[in-house]
């Protein structure tokens, strides 16, 4: 058995707010005498049903987070620790996804909220060796319109590199709004070279997968893991080459499935899926990438397909070709060390 954390990886489903540390959700709780949810600070994970009232307690939660982060400071200190944690589990590339509306009414302006985001990833990037790139996501709770806004915003600062912007998204409750009527925003942002990686497949299934891959044409589908569910759409995403970021412990915790072990990763890596293991909110699920591997082996996966999902996550991500060929390079050298002798 290999050490997971250093094996070389991209993480490519990460939430800006979700990301925080507890110890700095602390702080800036405290700097602002804020008072936080027992829910936020205790070592335990939130975990709810997967019905509306489960989704109503977690954003809940994750608003309650996002209310700590009112100034240009706490948002650099987000990201700089975003690098700094993803660097200690082997990442070498975080595309980390943000709405910048509801930064905006501490900075100035979704602009300004936008901007600092980018700079700190350039500068997290030269600091950590993690190369940090931004998606920018629109939300399902909010009208399209407003979408249309954040994608232009978006591909104002397109590009590949660290720093730069390198997808559109749609988060929040799957449940909420037609899809359809967001596919403008994601035309606006395909025509400046940007990724579209909605979210799909975790909290509705095979159908509602299938409206976002018409309406939305993704490069990637946040999620998507309930497409194990129908042999023929996870023939269609494989054949179309769509990347699943898939994050389990957010799977369980959102009361998709019950435990680790019901996570679909085979059925899913049988059908020739490319799966990036993604740790999505660690704040309150805490648990963070190399975590996802570990279900993974606890599941049965060999170090040499835990490999190939490290590959998967590289392939999958929007870095240079010449960025990617160094870390597949780096997985096989990781993989080419003896692995420990487990009595």
């Amino acid at each position: 058995m290999r050490d997971l954390t250093t094996l070389p990886k991209a993480h490519l489903h990460l939430h800006f707010t979700g990301s925080m540390r507890v110890s700095t959700l602390a702080d800036l709780a405290r700097e602002l005498g804020l008072r936080l949810p027992a829910n936020l600070t205790d070592t335990t994970a939130l975990q709810v049903p997967a019905n509306e009232r489960g989704w109503f307690r977690f954003q809940r939660a994750y608003d309650a987070a996002r209310k700590v982060v009112r100034s240009e400071e706490a948002m650099r200190r987000i990201v700089r620790e975003a690098a700094a944690d993803d660097a200690a589990e082997g990442s070498r590339r975080l595309e980390l996804q943000i709405d910048p509306t509801s930064y905006a009414p501490f900075v100035g302006g979704i602009t300004p909220a936008l901007e600092i985001v980018l700079d700190e990833a350039t500068e997290a990037s030269k600091a950590t060796g993690v190369e940090v790139a931004i998606i920018v996501a629109a939300s399902r709770i909010k009208h399209p319109l407003d979408a249309r806004v954040l994608a232009r915003l978006a591909a104002k600062h397109a590009g590949n590199g660290p720093g730069q912007v390198i997808g559109f998204g749609l988060s929040n409750d799957e449940r909420r709004g037609v899809t359809s009527q967001w596919s403008a925003a994601f035309n606006i942002a395909r025509r400046a070279g940007l990724a579209s990686v909605p979210h799909a497949g975790e909290l509705l299934g095979p159908d509602h997968i299938r409206e976002v891959v018409t309406h939305l044409r993704p490069t990637r589908l946040g999620h998507g893991v309930r497409a194990a569910e129908d042999s023929d759409l996870l023939a269609r995403i494989v054949g179309a080459g769509i990347a699943l970021e898939v994050c389990p412990t957010s799977n369980v915790q959102l009361g998709v499935y019950t435990a680790p072990e019901e996570v679909p990763l085979r059925r899913l890596s049988d059908a020739g899926a490319q799966i990036a293991l993604s740790a999505d909110d660690p704040l309150l699920f805490l648990s963070r990438l190399t975590d996802q591997y570990e279900i993974a082996r606890e599941q049965g996966f060999s170090d040499a397909e835990l490999a190939s999902f490290a590959k998967d996550s590289i392939t999958a991500s929007m870095a240079t070709i010449e960025s990617k060929q160094r870390w597949l390079r780096e997985v096989d050298e990781w993989l080419a060390e003896p692995a420990e002798v487990v009595a």
